[in-house]
């Protein structure tokens, strides 16, 4: 990035939409947006063509909706950070987003207010989730343990966490590939996957990972 702002695709059916969103976010001199698409499908041909760092989706959209070109987009390109825009306070489309790989759900009733952190928080590998959201995570949450269903303690598998100690231990995907008898393409499927579970882009921010999760010592 070599103009030091995050580079924005912009995908909404309504033009007047994008407009008024577009307003919003090149108005800021870290933001800029510079690719927009009127579908799904479009979105995700702009991602495959153009140096996208941040993919802002309507939740709605013909041809593709904005969760399933956030799936494919999480597919193609694991570096690439989503936000899902919605006209609904909808737990499922929240929860849709989020699996699809989304970092975070946006509702456009506010996001004259919320967009701008938003992109922000993505931007930092962290989550932006609307008050309502939190509360539907949180009851979820209790609603799983008060049904005896186990809940996940890390939103890696087993796997994932022994190939971050790896990495954050400073193993190369060869080494990594030795230690476990796997290829190093599977090393890499691993990495990539984690990196976009976790909103994260390099081996130093899987290490604090690592270090936070008790995975390894500082």
């Amino acid at each position: 990035m070599t103009t030091g702002k995050t580079r924005i695709l912009l995908a909404d059916d309504h033009a007047l939409v994008r407009r008024g969103l577009r307003l919003i976010l090149d108005a800021e001199p870290d933001l800029e947006v510079v690719a927009e698409a009127a579908d799904g499908a479009e979105a995700v041909d702009a991602v495959s063509s153009e140096d996208i760092d941040l993919a802002v989706l309507d939740v709605a959209m013909p041809r593709m909706t904005g969760i399933q070109a956030a799936r494919e987009i999480a597919r193609r390109a694991p570096g690439v950070r989503i936000l899902i825009l919605s006209m609904y306070d909808n737990e499922q489309y929240f929860f849709e987003a989020l699996k699809a790989g989304a970092s975070g759900y946006v509702l456009k009733s506010v996001a004259d207010q919320d967009l701008l952190e938003a992109c922000r928080a993505a931007m930092r590998g962290e989550p932006f989730l609307y008050p309502g959201a939190v509360t539907a995570l949180i009851r979820d949450y209790l609603q799983r343990g008060a049904r005896g269903e186990r809940v996940p303690e890390s939103i890696l598998t087993p796997r994932e966490e022994e190939i971050v100690k790896l990495i954050a231990e400073g193993n190369s995907a060869k080494e990594i590939a030795d230690t476990l008898v796997i290829s190093v393409k599977t090393v890499d499927r691993h990495r990539a996957n984690i990196l976009q579970k976790l909103g994260m882009r390099d081996r130093l921010e899987l290490t604090r990972y690592a270090i936070r999760a008790g995975l390894i010592e500082p």
